[in-house]
């Protein structure tokens, strides 16, 4: 002890004593600091730097340091380079203000472990007023920190499950009132193979782990079982991401299907071409779905049910635009999904054929 510790130090009274406790309060004070499991410290206020001047056991077991390793420094060891510099600015203040601080700083132990340390600053203050020590008490957190991410990572989690399964329920809603047969066999056969084309489109967004999906990948699915050798693909890498994925997925089943039952694919000498690119701007996404060999166009085109599903994926699910034109005895389809809904764009791979 030095000289000026003399001075009687101003504490708290206990909020409970016998007569024979607060006879012997500092003595059990003592006691009660060394042997509780709470990490605790003491560090001098009157000394440059504020050096810790006690510390418990606790602290010594939580932090891995040595007694010798600790007396005489200023906690700011326990910092590293994932300290935040609020957390530290924060104690700062409060030990220039002389008044408490509760916050949460992520500390390191002497192995070099992160820990996150619930700290609590008191000054100690004597009889005077003068500022004397500053007591400090660390709750190791990191455990609670833990549990308390992975709640909100399921609570994300099941919010994204919820809105996904929102948005299938949707299209299979759809894929119900639009399909239409007079037979019930055909009806049935209808609505099958259109959810079978959105079980393949989800089981390629869990194979990505609901991350993104190339467009090239999402189209060869749906198209190459019906086009064989007669479809190329062409296009930069864009990806897409899982929302839009199911959807479109279904588009490019429907245009298939039609293509194989009476356009192109139907034609002995018919060919498909499927192209697609940034939207205007470099935003958003343009697909041209591209018919080749299949005649001149029909007087009168009756909308099929396959032609209302996709108008209703583009324009309602994915909010775009849908174009279908004739040029030169070829079936153009133009589709423009805006920014909002679209995928990024990554830097272009060229033609696949």
């Amino acid at each position: 002890m030095t000289s000026h510790s003399t001075r009687k130090l101003h504490g708290d009274l206990p909020s409970a004593a016998s007569k024979v406790a607060a006879a012997d309060r500092k003595e059990l004070a003592a006691i009660a600091f060394e042997r509780t499991r709470m990490p605790m410290v003491v560090a001098d206020a009157r000394t440059a730097d504020v050096p810790i001047v006690l510390a418990n056991k606790a602290f010594l077991e939580l932090t891995g340091y040595a007694a010798e390793e600790v007396l005489g420094r200023n906690c700011r060891f326990l910092q590293g380079p994932a300290t935040s510099p609020i957390a530290v600015a924060e104690i700062r203040a409060g030990i220039a203000g002389e008044h408490e601080v509760n916050v949460e700083i992520l500390n390191y132990r002497k192995s070099g472990e992160q820990f996150w340390n619930r700290l609590h600053l008191s000054p100690v203050h004597g009889d005077d007023g003068q500022i004397l020590y500053f007591f400090g008490s660390q709750i190791d957190i990191t455990e609670y920190r833990r549990i308390e991410a992975l709640e909100a990572s399921e609570h994300r989690l099941l919010r994204e499950v919820d809105h996904r399964t929102k948005n299938v329920l949707a299209i299979v809603d759809s894929i119900v009132r639009l399909s239409n047969a007079e037979d019930p066999a055909l009806y049935a056969a209808s609505i099958q193979h259109r959810v079978q084309a959105l079980a393949r489109a989800h089981a390629l967004l869990a194979e990505r782990r609901w991350t993104s999906i190339s467009v090239e990948e999402l189209v060869r699915q749906q198209v190459t079982p019906f086009a064989a050798a007669r479809a190329s693909f062409s296009g930069p890498d864009i990806r897409l991401p899982a929302p839009v994925v199911q959807p479109l997925a279904l588009v490019f089943h429907e245009l298939a299907v039609n293509a194989a039952r009476h356009g192109a694919l139907a034609a002995a000498r018919g060919t498909l071409s499927i192209s697609w690119k940034p939207g205007p701007l470099g935003t958003g996404l343009t697909i041209r779905w591209q018919e080749l060999g299949i005649g001149i166009a029909p007087k009168s085109a009756k909308r099929g049910f396959g032609t209302v599903i996709v108008g209703a994926m583009v324009e309602k699910q994915l909010e775009g635009r849908i174009k279908k034109s004739w040029v030169n005895e070829a079936l153009l389809i133009d589709i423009e999904i805006p920014t909002d809904r679209s995928a990024s764009y990554d830097a272009p791979v060229g033609d696949v054929k």
